[in-house]
């Protein structure tokens, strides 16, 4: 039978052409997903986890106030930009994996999400950057660093970095809606501009890297420079302290305006070491971010310069390497769980739905 002649309820006729309609839905079967597809389950529980986990960071630093000072808003800043990661950017790359990486969304979708990858990345390498700078200025003169250092101030250093990651993607949208050949490549939703990648890749990922890693490293020398100055006291004090038992910093001057000065040699002791250890915390989010997002940038470059005589294993390898970066959006919660009191007992206490720190008996009478 050529023609199928459909009367609906309503009176409306539609005729299909039986071989059209049959062409047609043999093409959707194979781009449609079939079958079980456990990678895409591993993948749906990294998004709840980072989703979730970064959520949870952002509500310690709102909440909790011995988190209130520079590193800790900068870190929750960074947090937005991961959380915004697991909702508006790996659920779109998810359902291409679904589809054998062509693009199944409307073809406008295409550059805003490349647009809106390529911020969140940028804001997070822009931030560790950040808190790299903020940390050395602050350690080498920390008396002029505590009086300036308002929260005002803080914010305008984050809203600084948003706006710098903002302006160096803010091109892709504008390619991808004047020439659709910019950002699709075979069907796949992908950046096809090779100088913008060379230079984007640069300005956005390898300079502040640069600028993170001679930061940290300065940052660590002159502790131990500081470090030096009394050596016996800083070992027989962090013996006895435990881990965030003091708010005292170097870098907090929320107790004391008269920054490490006044707070007596016991006291730069202890701000010395919770240094120390805020440093240790902040080296393992800053090495595993490089080691996680490398292999990708380094990839992207190759294919940049190689064009169409590339290898396809490139191609395989950036779409594996690719959410090996998205998964660093995931990791950070995991490290401050593991490495910072104040954090682990504040996520314990939200995930029970108690959102502030229970008062003790005799101080609550004493109030």
């Amino acid at each position: 039978m050529a023609l199928l002649n459909i009367t609906l309820p309503w009176n409306v006729s539609l005729d299909l052409n039986h071989s059209y309609f049959k062409s047609n839905l043999s093409e959707l079967e194979d781009t449609q997903p079939t079958g079980k597809n456990w990678p895409a389950l591993f993948i749906l529980a990294i998004i709840f986890f980072t989703v979730v986990g970064n959520i949870l960071v952002i509500m310690a630093v709102s909440i909790e106030s011995k988190l209130h000072n520079a590193t800790n808003y900068f870190l929750c800043s960074l947090a937005v930009a991961d959380m915004l990661v697991g909702f508006l950017v790996m659920p779109a790359s998810l359902i291409s994996i679904l589809y054998n990486h062509s693009w199944p969304l409307p073809k406008l979708l295409c550059p805003m999400w490349i647009f809106l990858d390529v911020l969140f990345s940028t804001a997070s390498i822009m931030h560790l950057c950040a808190i790299s700078l903020d940390r050395y200025i602050g350690i080498r003169n920390p008396i002029k660093y505590s009086r300036g250092n308002t929260l005002r101030k803080t914010m305008i250093k984050i809203i600084s970095v948003w706006t710098i990651s903002i302006v160096l993607s803010l091109p892709i949208p504008v390619m991808g809606f004047q020439d659709k050949q910019k950002v699709f490549v075979n069907g796949t939703c992908t950046l096809n501009e090779p100088r913008f990648v060379l230079v984007g890749s640069s300005v956005a990922f390898f300079v502040p890297l640069i600028i993170m890693v001679v930061c940290y490293y300065l940052t660590l020398r002159d502790l131990q420079r500081h470090s030096a100055s009394f050596p016996q006291e800083s070992k027989s004090h962090s013996k006895h302290s435990s881990v965030q038992k003091s708010d005292t910093s170097l870098l907090n001057s929320k107790k004391n305006p008269q920054g490490p000065r006044g707070q007596g040699r016991r006291g730069m002791i202890q701000a010395l070491n919770n240094e120390r250890r805020a440093s240790k915390v902040l080296g393992i989010v800053f090495f595993l971010f490089l080691v996680m997002w490398c292999p990708f940038f380094i990839t992207n470059v190759l294919i940049a310069i190689c064009q169409d005589n590339c290898s396809e294993h490139l191609y395989n390898l950036i779409h594996f390497f690719v959410w090996v970066g998205y998964i660093s959006s995931g990791v950070n919660p995991l490290i401050y769980t593991l490495f910072n009191e104040t954090y682990r007992q504040a996520f314990a206490r939200y995930l029970r739905c108690k959102y502030h720190e229970d008062v003790p008996q005799k101080k609550a009478q004493a109030i």
